[in-house]
């Protein structure tokens, strides 16, 4: 998708965005809100490069079949996606909620997940040696965890292979570095 064509959905479906330089920054969802925060639907099944989710809530990409480098997510919920198998190394979540990549097969590395909720990640095969799992911190209940179901069976935090004591993400993180999951 080119810029011009993303450009023409976001005017055509009512959400606000700035270019900055050779980005484009989508800031909030449809304009008869009135400066309400909401979240982001978007349907299309690719981006340009230079996107980056600064709005104050939620990004939904149900139908993104790919996801181009240098695309941001900063947003202030969650970013969910339902069909997408890739992602493109370094890849930074720094979203304030939860990331949903329920289909995706691998991880590459550089990707980073800066994100405040947890990391949905069902069916998850390989962990490239590179990733990062930084998520935490928010208020989310239950645990901000990393859901690794096709590699573990479930929430890393609760995995049986723990360590009392060592937090649970300082554990995954020297195993994906060891390339115990490749």
């Amino acid at each position: 998708m080119t810029r011009e064509e993303f450009i023409e959905i976001l005017d055509k479906e009512g959400y606000r965005y700035v270019i900055e330089g050779d980005k484009i920054v989508v800031t909030n969802q449809k304009i008869e809100l009135m400066n309400k925060e909401s979240s982001v639907f978007l349907g299309t099944k690719t981006l340009p490069p230079g996107v980056v989710f600064k709005n104050g809530r939620a990004v939904y990409l149900g139908s993104l079949e790919t996801l181009p480098r240098d695309v941001e997510f900063n947003n202030g919920g969650d970013v969910s996606f339902y069909i997408l198998e890739t992602l493109p190394p370094g890849v930074v979540f720094n979203n304030r909620g939860n990331v949903g990549l329920d289909k995706l097969k691998t991880l590459p590395p550089g990707v980073v997940f800066n994100n405040k909720g947890s990391v949905h990640l069902k069916s998850l095969k390989t962990i490239s040696p590179g990733v990062e799992f930084n998520n935490g911190g928010g208020n989310y209940i239950p645990l901000e965890d990393v859901y690794l179901g096709s590699l573990i069976g479930g929430q890393f935090g609760y995995w049986n292979g723990n360590i009392e004591g060592v937090d649970s993400n300082r554990l995954l993180n020297v195993m994906i570095k060891r390339g115990v999951f490749i």
